[in-house]
């Protein structure tokens, strides 16, 4: 029996799409074969849906709380606002912003009309969508699958049920067919991973509308490999509907949420696009997610500082391991978490793959197993730098293990505590000698962090007042000063009077250089033995952090 298009069909949508990627994930993970031959874009389809399908329980909740029922608007612009700000990779961004593109349309008017002749018009505009975020498509790619999917729905007649059905039809024929179309997927005898994932989501919205079961899941493989049938090379700029499929492509992949008006987002396409390959941001109305493979991930972080806010970001090192159809697995590799965008910058150029926080938004144990695998490698450091990170980074630990990854949690409290450790990691000796050494250096450098307190309350260190400025030292409050400065030179001179060799100062976002000059004067006069050094943090909530060893 079929089923009218409204906020109980997103709702079953979701959760039959969550299942089909869930089944297939390991399938399609397996058939990904650029931009990079990571293995990851089941996964990555996944975690976005994953991500779509919270948000829009969320909206349910929410509406439960006052009585009242979520309309197809609320439904849909809470999937699509999920999938946008939990995207990841190239087909997970493309397909957040697919979602973004029938919102448009279901949306309007307040989402009363979920007809199948609105259904039409949205998966048209999704497909559209698509190919403005993508800076050079190219077909055979999910943005044919996509664009097929929609021709097949304006062809149909019928209800929402029968258009859905027919999109995914063609989604589905036209899968089929792009290995002749990129001679890249015709050599490997698969078809297109992206597109992949796009037929399993379409068949659950068929699904979610007519009550039915669709068929059997499409096949992987290509009849046969297709290196001359008409095929053509992806260029530089043509890969998963954008770039780079060639083995001396980037080094490392970036990703993060960024708010930003469209002006700026303009101008960061410019220079991101001259910066790498694989090149897509999608989003609006003030927050967009950004996705590029790069050489100069600091570059690619900075210009989303120079455009707006940027948040969440995640830095992959490909480190050429991912280049071949079989990646080899490097021996080691780090994966931070770190609360800001310089501190994400400097970590990535160390060699780390980094998960980068904002204020109140902590992962999840998913999205540092996903760092995890992305780090491509037989064995990890976990760094958590954070104290309230400590049971979802175990959590993600265990997962990585029974994947068969051994992976050493190394119990960082903080971000400079990180840098510490990250400075003596060496992958060269043993795995049990580097665990002792990261984990030793982490324990000999005391951490503290400056804060500006919300409102009255009591602490250690007395009573402070709301704009106070609190000094913690290895996460207590052990100073209540006015200002800035002050503070900190007073945290500094209760943390050296312990003794001390080096001094890190990590600066927040806003906090302006003459505040490290000042206090970079203050060790020089008082602690002549003692060395300074300064780094752009960019983090959000603390102003200032800081490090003794």
């Amino acid at each position: 029996m079929p089923y009218p298009l409204d906020a109980a069909a997103v709702r079953a949508w979701c959760g039959l799409a969550l299942e089909a990627l869930g089944r297939q994930r390991e399938r399609i993970d397996a058939i990904n074969v650029y931009p990079v031959a990571d293995g990851d874009t089941g996964t990555n389809l996944y975690l976005t849906l994953e991500s779509a399908t919270r948000a829009v329980e969320a909206a349910f909740d929410g509406h439960a709380s006052t009585g009242t029922a979520p309309c197809l608007a609320d439904a849909i612009g809470a999937m699509a606002h999920g999938a946008l700000i939990g995207a990841r990779g190239n087909s997970g961004t493309i397909v957040a912003q697919l979602l973004r593109g029938m919102t448009e349309v279901l949306a309007a008017g307040g989402g009363a009309d979920g007809g199948p002749e609105a259904l039409r018009s949205a998966l048209r505009r999704a497909a559209a969508s698509t190919y403005e975020a993508v800076a050079h498509p190219v077909e055979g790619t999910v943005l044919t699958v996509a664009t097929a999917a929609a021709t097949a729905a304006e062809a149909a007649a019928g209800d929402a049920a029968a258009v859905a059905r027919a999109a995914h039809d063609g989604a589905r024929t036209a899968l089929k067919a792009t290995p002749a179309q990129l001679a890249v997927l015709g050599r490997a005898g698969v078809v297109d991973a992206g597109g992949c994932g796009l037929v399993a989501l379409l068949g659950a919205l068929a699904d979610a509308l007519s009550g039915e079961a669709t068929a059997a899941p499409v096949a992987l493989r290509a009849d046969a490999p297709l290196p001359e049938a008409g095929g053509r090379e992806a260029t530089r700029h043509e890969v998963d509907g954008c770039a780079d499929a060639d083995e001396d492509g980037p080094a490392f992949e970036v990703i993060y949420l960024l708010e930003a008006d469209d002006a700026a987002v303009a101008r960061l396409r410019t220079r991101l696009d001259a910066l790498g390959d694989s090149l897509v941001v999608v989003g609006g109305d003030g927050l967009w997610n950004v996705h590029v493979h790069t050489d100069d991930a600091g570059a690619a972080v900075e210009a989303g500082i120079e455009a707006g806010r940027p948040y969440r970001i995640a830095i992959t090192h490909f480190g050429g391991a991912a280049r071949t159809r079989e990646p080899e697995l490097a021996a080691r590799a780090v994966v931070a978490v770190v609360p800001g965008a310089g501190l994400a910058g400097l970590c990535a150029e160390a060699g780390a793959t980094t998960v980068s926080v904002r204020p109140g938004e902590p992962p999840a144990s998913g999205e540092l197993v996903q760092a995890i695998r992305q780090a491509h490698a037989r064995e990890v450091m976990l760094l958590p730098n954070d104290p309230d990170l400590r049971h979802t980074a175990a959590a993600a630990a265990e997962q990585a293990r029974t994947e068969g990854v051994r992976v050493a949690l190394i119990p960082t409290r903080s971000a400079v505590q990180g840098i510490a450790a990250l400075a003596v990691h060496e992958p060269d000796r043993s795995f049990d000698e580097d665990v002792v050494a990261m984990t030793a250096a982490a324990g000999a450098t005391r951490y503290a962090e400056l804060a500006v307190a919300e409102r009255q309350s009591w602490t250690m260190a007395g009573v402070c007042q709301a704009g106070d400025v609190l000094g913690l030292i290895d996460g207590d409050v052990a100073v209540i000063g006015a200002e800035l400065a002050a503070t900190a030179m007073t945290v500094l001179d209760r943390m050296l009077s312990a003794g001390g060799e080096m001094v890190t100062l990590v600066l927040g976002d806003g906090v302006p250089a003459a505040l490290a000059e000042r206090l970079e004067q203050h060790v020089r006069e008082r602690y002549l033995a003692v060395d300074t050094v300064v780094y752009e943090g960019g983090q959000h909530a603390a102003p200032l952090l800081i490090g003794v060893e």
